[in-house]
């Protein structure tokens, strides 16, 4: 029987945007994957002390943004148990509540990816599940490599939105696959400053309409 292919999005999605959906439902379709599961951190512990929307707002955006498509879905996991914060311990929860027919992902920006040797218990965290490593535009992805790592990198760059044939990795090595699917320049520093010049039409282009009218709505990101 095939295994489902699942991947866990993590951030902090403050707030979703064009980008991040985009990216979910490239991966879908270049990996095969059944489902791109949405994972809002409630305080992300590389931002503690950075001024972070609050999670129920995150959340909510991250429902609308999503409600139009049944392969993306959001989880609560991390919101439930703020007393562990970290992706190695939402990741094992997952693979825990999914089961072993489930083949997991991490999907990832390569930005994270770089600082990946910073996160909490990290080589645990590589031997868990196989990563989707996204790239941003004019990003250096060459010294995303880590040759070193206890794990497979394959560079899939190029390959467009066309469905990958690789076998299933549930029960290999796992693997860090590299891919520029998508390239999108939104970013929550544009986003806020379209909000703060009160330029609807601009914050239209980047979220969907149903984010911009919640950003509106509930005062959100004019300070």
């Amino acid at each position: 029987m095939a295994l489902r292919r699942v991947a866990i999005y993590g951030g902090t999605f403050d707030p979703v945007h064009n980008g991040h959906v985009e990216v979910a439902r490239g991966v879908l379709q270049l990996f095969k994957l059944d489902e791109v599961i949405f994972v809002p951190a409630c305080m992300p512990p590389h931002k503690r002390k950075a001024n972070v929307t609050s999670v129920f707002h995150r959340f909510a955006m991250l429902a609308l943004a999503t409600e139009a498509d049944q392969r993306l879905l959001v989880s609560t996991i991390e919101l439930d148990a703020p007393e562990q914060p970290y992706a190695v311990e939402t990741v094992e929860r997952m693979r825990s509540a999914l089961g072993p027919e489930t083949e997991l992902f991490f999907l990832m920006g390569a930005d994270s990816w770089l600082e990946i040797r910073s996160w909490y218990q990290w080589q645990r965290l590589l031997s868990l599940c196989n990563f989707i490593v996204v790239s941003r535009p004019g990003y250096e992805f060459e010294s995303a490599y880590h040759a070193d790592m206890p794990i497979t990198v394959v560079n899939i760059f190029g390959r467009g939105c066309r469905q990958l044939d690789i076998a299933s990795m549930h029960n290999e090595t796992p693997h860090a696959l590299l891919t520029d699917v998508v390239q999108s320049e939104v970013s929550a520093t544009r986003i806020r400053a379209a909000v703060q010049s009160h330029d609807a039409a601009a914050l239209q282009t980047m979220v969907p309409i149903a984010v911009a009218n919640y950003i509106e709505k509930y005062g959100l990101y004019k300070n």
